[in-house]
C-alpha cells in the first residue's frame, strides 16, 4: 500500500495516503478540459505561478525524520526491494544549485477527489516551491485512462523539466509516458510506474507508501475487534494496481497465517472509489453472519460503512487503508470502523520531489522508495492524523476524539 539503506541519510513536511480518502479535493479541480487548476483554498504563496522565494528555505530537505523505523515489507512493481524516504536528502549545497536552475514540474493526478491526493500535491507544492521551482500545470484524470493521456499530452507542450504523476492504468498509459521520457522529462510516479518503462533510463523512481504493511496492520486491526475468531469478508480493487494488489494480498496472507480461526468467506471487487456500498450490501445479503469487513482505501469503505447501516448491521467491524476525514470521524467515536493503515501522502510528496531533483543533479536515485506503514486506531487518533497531515486534526475530529 512496503528496509535497506541507501547511500545518504536524512528527513521532510506534511500530509500524506495508491490511493484514497474520503474529503473533497483541497488540492485541484477540475475544469471543462479535463485539466486542473490549483483550488481557490490553497496557500497562496505556494500556488503555480508564484513559487516561494528563494532565499526561503536554505537546506537541507528530507522527509519526516521523526517517523517510526519500521521495516518496509513492500516490493517495487518489479519486485525491488524498497529504499526508505527517510534516507533520502537534499544537501544546502544542491538546493542552492537546484534553486539556481529555474526549473519547472507539473503533476498528473489518477484522481484528486479525496484527501489523499490533497495532501500528496501539498507536500510536493511545498517543496518544488523551496527548491523554486514552478509548477506549470496540476491534472486530475478523475480514473479515466483517455483523460489522462490527453492530460499529459498538454503538459508536454508547455516542456516541463519534471512530471510527476501516478498512471490510472499502466498499460493504456504507457506510451505518453515513454514519450515523455523521450523527450527529457524527468518522470517521477507515484505508487505505480507505467508498464514497461525501466527506472533510471525512462523514469527516476517510484514513490509509495508501505502497502504491504499497511495491509498487515488492517487485519491485525479486524481481527483483534472481532476476537480473532468468525467470518469476514474482503473488498478489493479490480484494477491492475499493483499497491492494491499489495493490501490486499497482505490482509488476506496476514489473516490466513496467523489467525486460523478466522474464515474469509466471500470477496467483492470494486471498480472505482464509488461501488463500495453496493459491494458491501451484497457480501452481507449472501453472509448474515459475517462479522468483518475489510475493504481495500477509506472512500469504499465509507460506501461499506453505509450498506452496514442499511441492513441494520452496525455491529459489523470494519477496517481499511488511508486516513480520509469522514473515516476518520468514525473511528474517533467507536463506530464500525475500528482502525486502519494509513499512508502518509505529504512525506511521500516531499520525497517525489526530492527524486526529481536528484535526476536535475544526476544524482543516483534509487528505484524504488517507501515510507513505513502507520496503524491508526482510536486511542491514537490525534497524534495520528498530525503524523499522517503535518496538522492538527479539524475540530469536529477532536470534538469527538476528546
Amino acid at each position: 500500500m512496503r528496509k535497506r539503506k541507501f547511500a545518504m541519510v536524512a528527513c521532510v513536511l506534511v500530509c500524506s495516503l495508491a490511493l484514497a480518502a474520503c474529503g473533497v479535493s483541497n488540492g485541484v479541480v477540475n475544469d471543462a478540459t479535463g485539466t486542473a487548476s490549483e483550488a481557490k483554498n490553497a496557500p497562496s504563496d505556494k500556488t503555480e505561478g508564484n513559487v516561494a522565494s528563494s532565499s526561503e528555505t536554505s537546506g537541507p530537505i528530507t522527509i519526516n525524520q521523526a517517523l517510526e523505523d519500521k521495516e518496509i515489507l513492500s516490493k517495487g512493481p518489479d519486485g525491488e526491494n524498497a529504499v526508505s524516504a527517510k534516507m533520502l536528502i537534499l544537501t544546502e549545497a544542491e538546493l542552492a544549485q537546484i534553486k539556481e536552475g529555474q526549473y519547472t514540474a507539473a503533476i498528473s493526478m489518477h484522481y484528486a477527489g479525496n484527501d489523499w491526493s490533497a495532501a500528496q500535491l501539498q507536500g510536493l507544492r511545498n517543496t518544488f516551491a523551496s527548491m523554486n521551482i514552478k509548477i506549470v500545470a496540476t491534472t486530475d484524470a478523475n480514473f479515466k485512462a483517455e483523460t489522462q493521456v490527453a492530460n499529459i499530452e498538454t503538459i508536454l507542450a508547455k516542456k516541463p523539466n519534471i512530471l510527476v504523476s501516478i498512471p490510472v492504468d499502466a498499460v493504456s498509459t504507457a506510451s505518453v509516458f515513454k514519450k515523455a521520457a523521450e523527450q527529457g522529462v524527468k518522470l517521477v510516479f507515484m505508487d505505480n510506474k507505467a508498464s514497461g518503462l525501466q527506472a533510471g533510463k525512462d523514469y527516476v523512481s517510484v514513490v509509495s507508501a508501505d502497502n504491504y504493511g499497511n495491509g498487515v496492520e488492517a487485519a491485525h486491526i479486524l481481527a483483534k475487534a472481532i476476537g480473532e475468531e468468525g467470518e469476514i469478508g474482503v473488498i478489493y480493487h479490480e484494477a491492475d494496481f499493483f499497491v492494491t494488489k499489495q493490501r490486499t494480498e497482505a490482509f488476506e496472507k496476514t489473516i490466513q497465517e496467523q489467525y486460523p480461526n478466522i474464515n474469509i468467506v466471500d470477496r467483492g471487487g470494486i471498480s472505482g472509489p464509488n461501488d463500495g456500498e453496493k459491494v458491501a450490501a451484497a457480501l452481507l445479503t449472501k453472509h448474515p453472519k459475517m462479522k468483518g469487513l475489510f475493504v481495500v482505501w477509506d472512500v469504499p469503505a465509507e460506501g461499506a460503512l453505509a450498506a452496514a447501516r442499511s441492513a441494520g448491521r452496525e455491529d459489523l467491524a470494519i477496517s481499511t487503508i488511508d486516513l480520509g476525514t469522514n473515516v476518520a470521524l468514525d473511528i474517533a467515536k467507536g463506530g464500525m470502523i475500528k482502525g486502519l493503515g494509513a499512508q502518509l501522502p505529504y512525506d511521500q510528496g516531499v520525497a517525489e520531489a526530492i527524486l526529481a531533483a536528484y535526476a536535475l543533479l544526476g544524482k543516483e536515485a534509487p528505484a524504488y522508495v517507501a515510507v513505513p506503514s502507520l496503524q491508526v486506531n482510536k486511542d491514537n487518533i490525534l497524534e495520528s492524523w498530525k503524523t499522517v497531515y503535518h496538522a492538527d486534526a479539524p475540530a469536529s475530529i477532536q470534538n469527538i476524539a476528546k
